[in-house]
């Protein structure tokens, strides 16, 4: 019986870096999937902050 292969997609998690910054409390995450092939770098994407009540920067967490 083969091994099962590991898929390319997988689970990360992007946080906010300018929350971060701020010192405020609370932090904004987000949960999406990127292919391991394709994109091999860290992602960085603008999503909504509902706590800054705007877009900003987010980045993958390990």
């Amino acid at each position: 019986m083969a091994k099962k292969a590991k898929g390319n997609r997988v689970q990360v998690i992007l946080e906010c870096t300018e929350h971060k910054a701020s010192g405020m409390p609370g932090t904004s995450r987000y949960i999406t999937t990127k292919n391991r092939k394709n994109t091999t770098d860290r992602l960085e994407l603008k999503k909504y902050n509902p706590i800054l009540k705007r877009v900003t920067v987010h980045k993958e967490i390990k």
